[in-house]
C-alpha cells in the first residue's frame, strides 16, 4: 500500500475536503480509506463527521462522569489477576495437552500471535492457540474466518468449537493487556460489511476505553463470528458500549457464567 499523497487529489477535490474525522491511533491504511471515503461523497462526509462528533461527545461525557469506570477499578483488575493466574494453574495439564496435539498434527508454531487494539487504542500482541495451517494464517485479520473454512486444522475445529484456542489469553490478562470481561479485541483495520468498522459504526473507538476481554456481553449473547452482515456487526458494538455504560462486578460475573454455558456446555459456532 503506497502512502496517500495530497498531490493525488485534483484541485476540485481539495476544495471539497472536509475537516479530518476524529481518527485515533489508526494505521495509514485506515486513514487512507477514510480520506478516500470523505472525498468521494462530500455531503455524506459532512453528515458523517457531525454524527461522529455528536455521538462521541455524548459517550465521552458519560464515561468521564462514570465513577465506576472499569478501566480504573482496582477490584476488577485484582479479580482479573487472581482468576487468570488460578485458571492457568488449574488448566495447565489441558494447556500442555492442547499444545502437544497441535504440534503432532500440523507443522508450525503452537501459538498464533497477532496485533490487536487494547486500552485507549494502544496495540498489543494477543496470544491464541494456532488453529489454522501455518501457511494459511492471516496475521492482518483482514480475511475473516467463515463456516467450514478449509484453512482450519482438524484440531483447530475442536478448539474453536469450545473457544479453547482463546485460553492463552489468560497470559494477556495477567500482563495487563486484557481483562476477563470486556469488548473482544479487534485487529486494526478490521472490516465490517466491507468497510472499515469505524466507518460503519462512528462510535466504534469508544469500545477501546476499557481493556478488551477474554469474553464480553456480545459473546454472551452469541454475537460472534463474521462481521459481513452490517446489522450483526452493529449489534456487537452496541453490546460493547452497553457493557461499558452498565459495568459492575456482578455484571462481569453474569457474563462469565453465560459465556461458560454458551461456549463450553452448549458449544459455540466454531467461527
Amino acid at each position: 500500500m503506497h502512502e496517500f499523497q495530497d498531490s493525488q487529489l485534483s484541485s476540485e477535490d481539495r476544495n471539497t475536503r472536509t475537516e479530518p474525522l476524529p481518527i485515533v491511533d489508526t494505521s495509514r491504511f485506515i486513514q487512507y480509506q477514510l480520506l478516500r471515503y470523505r472525498v468521494g461523497d462530500h455531503d455524506h462526509a459532512v453528515n458523517f463527521h457531525t454524527k461522529i462528533s455528536r455521538r462521541n461527545e455524548q459517550a465521552l461525557d458519560g464515561l468521564v462522569n462514570n465513577k465506576s469506570d472499569p478501566a480504573r477499578c482496582v477490584f476488577k483488575r485484582g479479580f482479573d489477576i487472581a482468576a487468570a493466574t488460578l485458571s492457568i494453574l488449574v488448566f495447565l495439564p489441558a494447556l500442555a495437552a492442547i499444545s502437544l496435539a497441535i504440534k503432532l498434527t500440523s507443522r508450525g508454531p503452537i501459538m498464533f500471535r497477532q496485533l490487536r487494539y487494547g486500552l485507549n487504542n494502544k496495540p498489543f500482541v494477543i496470544y491464541k492457540f494456532r488453529t489454522m495451517y501455518s501457511d494459511e494464517t492471516d496475521v492482518t485479520g483482514v480475511k475473516q474466518t467463515r463456516e467450514d473454512d478449509e484453512r482450519i486444522t482438524p484440531v483447530g475445529k475442536l478448539l474453536r468449537r469450545f473457544s479453547l484456542d482463546e485460553m492463552p489469553q489468560l497470559i494477556n490478562i495477567v500482563r495487563g493487556d486484557m481483562s476477563l470481561v470486556g469488548p473482544r479485541p479487534h485487529v486494526p483495520g478490521m472490516l465490517a460489511a466491507g468497510v472499515p468498522y469505524e466507518v460503519l459504526v462512528p462510535e466504534y473507538f469508544e469500545r477501546h476505553r476499557v481493556r478488551p476481554g477474554l469474553t464480553g456481553l456480545a459473546q454472551a449473547r452469541g454475537l460472534r463470528g463474521s462481521t459481513v452482515d452490517a446489522d450483526f456487526a452493529k449489534a456487537r458494538i452496541d453490546s460493547d458500549l452497553e457493557y461499558i455504560r452498565s459495568w459492575s462486578l456482578a455484571f462481569d460475573m453474569r457474563i462469565i457464567i453465560e459465556t461458560v454455558w454458551r461456549e463450553f456446555l452448549k458449544g459455540g459456532n466454531g467461527i
